[in-house]
């Protein structure tokens, strides 16, 4: 069983142990198309489920990335600031953002898994 979990707008996060790792899906970075730039918060900011995570620019236009659950950064993903690309290389793997101490578990239930998130994508 997988230990990821989707939002409808192509965020995901993969729990690993009280964090959780955040980013965006392949369909999303395929949709961005070439990423120039991530901004990303800052390490210690409590950021609350649904609200602005990180901005991405690509070559077509700029995006918010959503947190899809609440909690406090511990890290942000500092290589993306040399190398954007990574999310379009490996976003599922080395182009995550942020890693998130998860400050409401149950915000896990309200987020789609593997099987649902794939199912939602068959329907747009």
């Amino acid at each position: 069983m997988s230990d990821m979990r989707f939002t409808t707008d192509h965020e995901y996060i993969r729990i690993d142990g009280e964090n959780g790792i955040i980013g965006v899906t392949n369909f999303a970075q395929e949709q961005l198309g070439d990423i120039v730039f991530v901004e990303l918060p800052e390490v210690g900011k409590r950021i609350a489920k649904g609200e602005q995570l990180a901005t991405v620019e690509s070559v077509k236009a700029a995006s918010e990335v959503f947190s899809p659950v609440s909690g406090e950064v511990v890290e942000a993903n500092a290589a993306l600031e040399e190398n954007p690309a990574t999310v379009n290389e490996d976003p599922l793997g080395a182009g995550w953002f942020v890693k998130l101490r998860l400050t409401n578990e149950g915000e896990l239930s309200g987020l789609m898994d593997e099987a649902a998130y794939e199912a939602h994508l068959r329907s747009l």
